[in-house]
């Protein structure tokens, strides 16, 4: 019995089973958001999330039951458990929030989809160096921010009165949102000079920082699959050690 479970549990039909049903969750949920379906199907939509967190929970039950202690040590198996329970929690008056968050259901795909479960774990392993360029961004909104101030809060303090005001409005030039005709363009009507400022910041946040962000991110993907390419190489060789050995086994029995 024991074995059975654990062959069905671990097997692709049962993965894809799984993936069906968040994909399908995840559909229904966003009808939800139609005040006319929820009218008209709001009661069927409501069996459908029963049955889901009732399929979810068996699931995770019957993986506690396969892996024991091993399913508390792997973060991703919490991971699941993490979302069940939030399902389970009744959205009544004072929990309307976990309502809400049962759309986190549809981040099991995560822990389902090797290949975004890969992305996961790069992105995870880039944290440190995440946060270092995160702290040399927030240095240079910091210092052009003041800079901002001190030169535009005058003439354009809707944009730059205050330090906030500066952050974000040079956090809106950063993503090139309208930062040319809606903000560039106008101060240099006042300010001449002022592509001296803007230029050079939008070089560096946009295009250097940014860039720098996604070469780390590509870096650990490539790392990633160079781990999982020696790990594969580590597999064949030890297929071919054990072929090796099977072939002498033989060749001594036939011997006998």
């Amino acid at each position: 019995m024991f074995i059975k479970i654990k062959k069905i549990i671990d097997s692709q039909f049962f993965q894809r089973f799984i993936i069906t049903i968040i994909i399908l969750n995840g559909i229904i949920m966003g009808f939800e958001t139609s005040k006319d379906f929820e009218l008209h199907y709001g009661v069927y939509a409501t069996y459908f999330n029963t049955l889901v967190v009732l399929i979810f929970t068996i699931e995770i039950v019957l993986r506690i039951y396969i892996y024991r202690i091993s399913f508390f040590k792997d973060a991703w198996s919490l991971f699941d458990l993490s979302i069940v329970l939030i399902s389970l929690v009744p959205a009544n008056a004072g929990f309307e929030i976990f309502r809400v968050m049962r759309v986190l259901r549809l981040l099991r795909l995560i822990t389902v989809v090797p290949q975004m479960k890969k992305i996961v774990m790069a992105l995870v392993k880039v944290m440190p160096g995440m946060g270092a360029i995160g702290a040399l961004l927030l240095l240079i909104f910091y210092i052009f921010a003041i800079m901002a101030t001190n030169l535009y809060a005058e003439t354009f303090p809707e944009w730059f009165g205050t330090l906030g005001d500066s952050i974000y409005t040079l956090f809106q030039i950063m993503t090139l949102e309208s930062w040319s005709m809606g903000i560039v363009r106008p101060i240099m009507e006042q300010h001449p000079n002022a592509w001296l400022f803007f230029i050079p910041y939008i070089l560096i946040a946009t295009f250097i920082m940014i860039n720098l962000i996604v070469a780390v991110v590509v870096d650990a993907m490539n790392e990633l699959t160079n781990e999982e390419n020696v790990d594969m190489l580590d597999e064949i060789k030890t297929l071919r050690d054990e072929i090796k050995e099977l072939k002498e086994l033989i060749l001594e029995y036939k011997k006998v």
